[in-house]
């Protein structure tokens, strides 16, 4: 080989070098885990936008990531076990959804980067220290601000002004719950209101929920995030309007759309479209206990008319005015 020869092939080999740890680097594929007490596949409100997060930053599913979903609707205990299982599987990176599939992922790794998606209380669940340092390897986004709970019981008593005696229906095992319920019972005495709560963990609950609500007089229904199907929430409508109950769920507009009366709480899918802004930033090589904690900004409240209609109520005209969406 002569002199020329010689160098053109050194300088191509030197060339190719980094060419070709380039190409390694772009093939990589990232594992992702979701974990949701939801059910797997994930309802198209939440898992759309997630999708739409990470594809306006380059991930498309099937080409540089996989997502690997578990979840267990209704059956919260076999959350852990699903957690360990994505651990098993050496996932990058381990997105949940809700505070009781947050906290079992915490609980199942404390080395695998952790995105929490619409969690209640992030601090006072113990799932960070603090919001703008969280700590450990959970960040994310929370869901709750101080006023938004009293906010949604005086929506209700605004559409409904005659209102006195209100059942809540809770899942008292979830710790996102405590803190929003304490300030529940704050804004009800100063609203004139009596709760009587009411144990909602699944679906099974519900006929005794039902039969709690009769016996008591209740005169509407508040209701938190249950991890029950759509089903049963179309179940919990029926019997809502058979009994004149008006009904506010709290952060979960797409109940209104199967029957209830009203919802109030964050914009739904932005937390899981911005979920994807963390996901990269922790495959990039931050640190989740670096990256603040995010905060709600735009809250949406959303009537069904028709349920209104059935209910023989009429919503005020300054409600309608203020609301984002109005079922017709």
């Amino acid at each position: 080989m002569d002199r020329r020869a010689f160098l053109g092939a050194l300088s191509g080999s030197f060339l190719a070098a980094p060419l070709a740890a380039e190409g390694q680097q772009a093939s990589k594929v990232y594992r992702i885990g979701y974990l949701s007490h939801f059910g797997c596949p994930i309802r198209p409100e939440y898992m759309g936008p997630f999708r739409q997060g990470l594809r306006e930053l380059g991930y498309v599913e099937g080409q540089n990531i996989i997502i690997e979903c578990r979840g267990a609707p209704g059956a919260a205990d076999r959350l852990p076990g699903l957690a360990a299982e994505l651990v098993r599987l050496k996932v990058d990176v381990l997105a949940a959804g809700g505070t009781r599939s947050a906290l079992a992922a915490k609980q199942a790794t404390t080395t695998i980067p952790i995105v929490m998606v619409y969690v209640g209380d992030p601090v006072g669940s113990g799932l960070v220290t603090s919001l703008a340092r969280p700590g450990g390897n959970v960040t994310g986004l929370s869901v709750l601000t101080l006023d938004i709970v009293p906010k949604t019981l005086a929506i209700l008593k605004e559409a409904a002004p005659s209102v006195s005696r209100v059942a809540v229906w809770l899942d008292p095992t979830n710790p996102g719950q405590k803190l929003p319920d304490q300030q529940l019972d704050a804004a009800a005495k100063i609203l004139g209101v009596r709760l009587e709560r009411v144990d909602v963990r699944t679906a099974a609950n519900l006929d005794a929920a039902f039969a709690a609500a009769v016996k008591q007089r209740e005169e509407a229904l508040f209701m938190y995030a249950l991890p029950i199907p759509l089903l049963d929430v179309q179940r919990i409508a029926q019997f809502a309007i058979k009994n004149r109950l008006p009904t506010m769920a709290i952060l979960l507009p797409q109940n209104v759309r199967e029957g209830l009366l009203m919802s109030y709480g964050p914009n739904q899918a932005e937390p899981y479209r911005r979920a994807g802004t963390y996901i990269d930033k922790i495959l990039k090589g931050a640190k989740p206990g670096d990256l603040p904690v995010e905060q709600p900004t735009k809250f949406e409240l959303v009537i069904n008319l028709k349920t209104a209609k059935a209910l023989g109520l009429t919503v005020p005209q300054s409600l309608l005015q203020r609301a984002d969406q109005v079922i017709e």
